[in-house]
Parts: C-alpha cells; structure tokens; sequence
C-alpha cells in the first residue's frame, strides 16, 4: 500500500454558494463535480485548485455552532505567494498576514494568510 498525497480536505460552510464562489471565480479553481448531501436537499462541491489542492465545500447552514469553517489552516502551495495573496483579497479574503519571507527550520519560504468567506485560514506557501 502506499500513500500519495492529499485527495481533498473538506471544509464546512454556513453558505456554500459564497464558498463555491469564492473558490472558483475568486480564486480561480475548477469545479470538479457536486452532489447531494446524503437523503438532504443540500450539495457539497469539490473545487480543484491545482497540482492536487482539492477542496471539498460542505454547507452545514448558519446555526451558532456552525458558523465558523472547521480547518486550523490548509497551506497552498503557490509559485507566487504575493499574485495569490492579492487576488485573494481582490475574491473578498480578509488579510491576516501580508506576505513574508521566512525561514522554517532550514527552509525558507515565503508565505501569507487570509481568511475566507466562512474565516476558513488560507494559506499561501512559496518555496523559496
């Protein structure tokens, strides 16, 4: 058996068309199929990023408990954190943090953060 990676990470949304929007107008991804959340009226949607960065958008409503997307933060790798940061902001992400260049350990990277529709924390991960 061997692993290879990520298939998607799900993220639970008070509103899923914001979310898909977001994900595919805003920042460009595909939308790579939908369909019907278990006997429900509701549709989850899985939005390709590229090179593997699948997100699974899963509308869960407005309750009190539900009304924050649930991930600590998913990492896109990108080839050009700035161009990712900006068009974020320009899809309607709020910043958390502008772009930094950063050593991890003995890697740098430059990165960034934002916050989208659902404060879901989003970031942008350049290798350097």
């Amino acid at each position: 058996m061997k692993f290879d990676g990520f298939h998607h990470i799900g993220l639970w949304v008070k509103n899923a068309e914001q979310s898909l929007s977001f994900y595919t107008k805003g920042l460009g991804g595909k939308q790579i199929c939908s369909f019907p959340m278990g006997e429900g009226e509701k549709t989850m949607y899985l939005v390709d990023l590229g090179n593997n960065a699948v997100v699974e958008i899963i509308p869960q409503g407005t309750g009190e408990a539900e009304s924050q997307a649930r991930w600590a933060h998913v990492a896109i790798r990108t080839d050009d954190t700035r161009a990712a940061y900006e068009q974020a902001l320009k899809a309607g992400a709020e910043s958390r943090t502008g772009p930094q260049h950063i050593n991890l350990g003995t890697l740098p990277v430059c990165n960034a953060f934002v916050l989208g529709p659902d404060h879901e924390v989003i970031e942008f991960f350049q290798l350097m």
